[in-house]
């Protein structure tokens, strides 16, 4: 073989040797970019999966039905007992509140036991709003409109009762529209007259006065519960400071 000719046969070589790694790059490339275009769908595709699986596989909390109390005493919407009564004891709460559960649960029967059907103390619940602001929802605001929308028909302590039995957590799940109607359906309730209150929203204005009337006594967090008009510093001590405040009559 000549010298040209052997010239001329290492550059077809080369050349073929090019266009092959240009062919292949080529090739590569048009995958990578298949492959970015896909994966987005894929991930979709995937997370779309996980969710209704994740759906499929919820458990959806089931409402909690209470037996409605019996007060041996005067029950006028969110107060109880004598207005004329010695001791005025006002309590500040939010139905989503953990906390306000305890007091519920442990402290307040107590009260209303030995002092409220007793004659001794005159009791009010009031409404004031901390846990919307943790999650940025309204339930608690919903759920305190429903209570008084209940009372209307003589049922706020029941509906009061229900709200509570249903804080599992506080979560803003467990009080949903749906689920404050169910619970007012459980009490059956005239659900025309209810619905009507809870859609309009009608006792907005009553819960915002008692926020603002919380503010003003300096309310930071709940339950926060006064004795004549004096905090308990502590909610485990609230007939005890009852017993104080009867003994200064």
């Amino acid at each position: 073989m000549s010298k040209r000719q052997e010239i001329r046969e290492r550059r077809h070589r080369e050349q073929t040797r090019n266009r092959i790694i240009v062919i292949v790059l080529v090739v590569v490339g048009a995958l990578l970019v298949t492959f970015a275009l896909i994966l987005p769908s894929l991930n979709t595709a995937r997370t779309a999966a996980s969710a209704t699986q994740t759906a499929a596989n919820a458990t959806p909390v089931p409402v909690v039905t209470i037996t409605p109390r019996v007060f041996n005493t005067t029950v006028n919407d969110n107060h109880l007992g004598d207005p004329n009564a010695p001791v005025k004891v006002d309590a500040y709460e939010d139905f989503r509140c953990s906390a306000c559960l305890y007091y519920t649960q442990n402290v307040e029967p107590l009260v209303l036991q030995n002092y409220v059907e007793t004659g001794k103390v005159y009791y009010t619940y009031h409404f004031f709003i901390v846990i919307d602001g943790n999650d940025g929802t309204d339930a608690s605001y919903r759920s305190a409109n429903a209570a008084l929308c209940a009372g209307e028909q003589g049922h706020f302590w029941d509906y009061h009762d229900t709200l509570y039995a249903n804080q599992i957590t506080e979560s803003a799940s467990l009080f949903t529209d749906a689920r404050l109607v169910t619970m007012a359906e459980n009490l059956k309730l005239n659900m025309t007259e209810f619905n009507q209150c809870y859609q309009a929203k009608k006792y907005a204005s009553v819960v915002q006065n008692d926020i603002s009337q919380g503010q003003k006594l300096n309310i930071t967090g709940t339950p926060s519960v006064f004795v004549n008009g004096t905090v308990v510093s502590n909610i485990s001590q609230t007939t005890q400071a009852i017993d104080t405040a009867l003994a200064g009559k």
